[in-house]
């Protein structure tokens, strides 16, 4: 198999466990390696994008930026997630 191809499987698992987390009503955790390791971004069904910090006292997550949809779309987009 050549890397391409293993790109390619790699982004349509990606893509399908997105899809199944969606349709369980669960957010769909994006991370980034430009963020720090205590952050990542929560993607919900209805195309909301948040970007959230992990919270070691309570094991949750807070909310430190709600994007607008445009700014969204840019993020799934750089993802390869539009």
């Amino acid at each position: 198999m050549t890397i391409k191809q293993l790109e390619k499987s790699g982004l349509e698992a990606i893509k399908n466990l997105r899809a199944s987390k969606f349709r369980n009503g669960l957010p769909f955790m994006i991370n980034s390696n430009v963020l720090p390791s205590d952050q990542c971004y929560l993607e919900y069904a209805d195309g909301s994008v948040e970007l959230v910090e992990l919270s070691r006292r309570s094991s949750d997550f807070k909310v430190i930026t709600v994007f607008s949809q445009k700014e969204g779309i840019t993020i799934r987009k750089k993802f390869n997630l539009a």
